[in-house]
């Protein structure tokens, strides 16, 4: 329960570690048939994800299941992936790797994705609506969804007798009972939302006098207030240092899982809106071994393996009946697992944009005031 998740590994590392040599993260834990299973079938795959990231038992299936050689590498953030297939111009030898959707749209413009051929993917049917046609891959042109999360915070019930709903009470409670208990994700963007939500303002704003408001009250107000900036919080809630906590619902429900008092804790998807991040499969151009990736893709979205990736990995997956199975097999809180149609139909999709880098300005000035 106390391992990293992915999310919590990437916001930790921020964006530097773009151009870092490559990791192997996992590679070949189980003796491959001597034969793929048809003749068009490749004996080798190469696949690029973030680490930790998929059950070891699923993968050990698709290798005995189709007789291929799967060879898996682990990077550490979206520009460090990106960064490796530019440079490689093709060349790369990977043939499927994971970007987070809001990354499609500026991989797809610089020639590094295959469109995918949706025949040869026939679990496609699989996914909800929502996941099959976001606006930034409209009909899963280009990559097909892995799976998803939000955004929230966790808060000891005993701050307050009222029931917080928004980032403004959010900062409320922090500037008030849970001050200096207080704990952040580290990355910018998150960050900057709550005091977007706390305003009623789009997130992604790029205006200056919402930027400009938006930095007084998190340097200003909430920075004083805060005891840590923390992406990973699964082993950190039972200490009892921090009593209200920003978290993504993954984590949030790894760290109830290890909670000796789970019910002293509440969970909030906040008013008004909140990050909606995807992860994906998507073909790199160039692709070697193209029989070898769709059967790969197909082979994940099937239903049976969907739901035990969900289980290893702690977030949805977006393919449908994963409520009815999760119900079924008892699996704990799953109110963590699956917001509501209502929560998610508010949620937007973060941007990288002209503000990215204000942003990022205003969660360092956060650090240097905050009391740690």
């Amino acid at each position: 329960m106390s391992r990293i998740t992915r999310r919590s590994f990437l916001a930790g590392i921020g964006v530097t570690v773009a151009g870092l040599a490559v990791t192997a993260c996992g590679g070949d834990k189980t003796i491959a048939p001597s034969k793929p299973v048809s003749d068009d079938m490749e004996s080798q795959l190469n696949y690029y994800s973030w680490g930790d990231y998929e059950d070891p038992g699923d993968l050990d299936a698709y290798r005995n299941k189709f007789g291929v050689r799967l060879q898996v590498d682990s990077f550490g953030s979206n520009e460090e992936m990106i960064a490796k297939l530019a440079a490689a111009r093709g060349t790369s030898g990977y043939d499927v790797v994971v970007p987070t959707g809001v990354y499609i749209p500026q991989m797809v413009e610089h020639g590094l994705l295959d469109e995918l051929d949706h025949s040869r993917i026939p679990n496609l049917k699989n996914l909800e609506e929502r996941f099959f046609n976001p606006p930034w891959n409209p009909n899963s042109r280009h990559a097909a969804c892995k799976n998803w999360g939000t955004t929230g915070y966790m808060y000891q019930k005993s701050l307050t007798d009222k029931t917080p709903t928004s980032w403004k009470d959010f900062i409320d409670l922090a500037r008030g009972p849970a001050k200096g208990k207080v704990s952040v994700v580290e990355d910018p963007w998150e960050v900057v939302s709550i005091a977007m939500g706390s305003m009623n303002i789009d997130p992604n704003t790029t205006n200056a006098k919402d930027l400009a408001a938006a930095r007084n009250i998190l340097v200003n107000q909430l920075a004083p207030t805060i005891q840590g900036y923390n992406s990973s919080i699964t082993s950190i809630v039972s200490g009892g240092a921090y009593t209200l906590l920003q978290a993504w619902n993954g984590d949030a429900r790894l760290a109830l899982m290890n909670e000796s008092e789970p019910d002293k804790w509440g969970f909030v998807y906040p008013l008004p809106t909140a990050n909606l991040f995807t992860d994906n499969f998507a073909i790199v151009r160039g692709t070697q071994h193209p029989a070898a990736a769709y059967a790969f893709i197909n082979h994940m979205l099937d239903p049976e393996v969907s739901f035990t990736e969900l289980q290893y990995i702690g977030y949805q997956t977006g393919i449908k009946g994963m409520v009815e199975k999760a119900k079924a097999a008892d699996l704990p809180f799953p109110e963590l697992l699956f917001p509501s149609d209502e929560i998610v139909d508010r949620l937007v999709v973060a941007t990288v944009d002209s503000a990215t880098q204000e942003r990022t300005e205003i969660l360092n000035q956060m650090q240097a005031r905050s009391a740690r």
